[in-house]
């Protein structure tokens, strides 16, 4: 089971970087559009070069329109796409002060009670999702500038957010049975210590 839980959480931070890096790319582009826009609008190339002015903004040059629509879509999916491997490591930053100083099965105790409280609001989250994604679709609101419809990100936000459920349970269950027996069900938690 452990290894179909791994597969999926890896995948999903697979695709929720891929997402990322087409976010960085559109965002670099746009910027870069943006930029070359005013230099073409400026008064210093207008001074230095008409012709060069003229062709740069005929060009056609610009900012992606609804670039921060597409943004704000795909960083929400994106978050929820690499909570299930955080979750499944234990890679969330965590402060030890108080618990560095506990034995084991004080921490593992600790664990698993954060373990399910983390799944709780995550399925709370992702029950959300799918409320506010059947308002959406139920409405037909669109986003400003692009008009596509603003439940496909809640859709795929709800996507990712589901099976970072289903691998939450799996987790908050995996940290009690290592409460109860005392053996390690998850895989070395390789979180952030702060």
């Amino acid at each position: 089971m452990l290894k179909l839980i791994e597969r999926m959480a890896r995948a999903l931070a697979i695709v929720g970087g891929l997402v990322l890096t087409l976010l960085v790319v559109l965002t670099c582009v746009s910027v870069i559009g943006r930029g070359l826009n005013t230099l073409g609008h400026s008064d210093a190339l207008a001074a230095i070069s008409e012709s060069a002015a003229s062709a740069l903004i005929s060009s056609g040059v610009g900012p992606v329109t609804g670039d921060f629509e597409l943004v704000e879509a795909g960083v929400a999916f994106a978050i929820f796409a690499f909570l299930p491997i955080c979750q499944l490591y234990g890679s969330h930053a965590t402060v030890d002060i108080f618990t560095s100083a506990l034995g084991r099965t004080a921490n593992t105790f600790i664990s698993a009670f954060w373990e399910i409280i983390l799944t709780g609001v995550i399925i709370l989250i992702t029950v959300r999702l799918f409320v506010g994604m059947q308002s959406k679709l139920a409405y037909g609101e669109t986003t400003f500038l692009l008009q596509f419809p603003v439940w496909w990100a809640f859709a795929a936000s709800f996507l990712a957010a589901a099976l970072a459920s289903i691998i939450g349970v799996y987790c908050a269950i995996a940290r009690m049975a290592e409460v109860v027996t005392g053996r390690r069900y998850m895989p070395i938690a390789g979180g952030a210590v702060h």
